[in-house]
């Protein structure tokens, strides 16, 4: 079996497939006036949030490339941060579809930055409901995720409420 075959590297795939179908959900037509909206003083603004999730992704791909980094980013203009979060998601996806050795257990990569970033998906759409730009619910059993569609613009067919 090749690695790129192995059956917990493509769940994890699966998984930032979902990542990237609930975040296309939650920032698609959010309107620029969202990325300043934070919901208390002392919480984190829309696009600081958003720009974590980006880091979070930068991370993992070195984590799995076995050269650990971190990098707090400055917050980028809310359309580039947007951009930069699907092509950090996009970069370690790639990475795991290629042939290339995991240097952290998948397990490890799943609980910590992967499932990080599912909780921050979620913060943005709570947000977006606090700021009155709701998205619509969706039964996400029924949603068509697939690995490897990671990218800002692949839709697929939703299954709202």
């Amino acid at each position: 079996m090749s690695e790129s075959f192995n059956p917990s590297r493509q769940f994890l795939r699966h998984t930032l497939a979902t990542v990237a179908y609930r975040g296309r959900k939650t920032l698609h037509d959010a309107p620029a006036s969202f990325a300043d909206f934070k919901s208390a003083d002392s919480s984190r603004t829309a696009v600081q949030i958003l720009a974590h999730m980006g880091d979070l992704f930068d991370w993992s791909l070195s984590l799995a490339r076995g050269a650990e980094k971190w990098h707090n980013a400055r917050p980028l203009e809310w359309d580039r941060e947007v951009e930069r979060f699907f092509s950090a998601v996009r970069k370690f996806d790639d990475y795991l579809a290629s042939q290339e050795p995991i240097h952290a257990p998948i397990e490890r990569l799943f609980q910590g930055p992967v499932a990080d970033s599912l909780t921050h998906v979620g913060q943005l759409a709570m947000l977006r409901r606090l700021a009155g730009f709701p998205i619509q619910g969706e039964n996400y059993l029924l949603a068509e995720i697939t690995a490897g569609r990671v990218g800002p613009d692949q839709d697929a067919a939703r299954h709202e409420f």
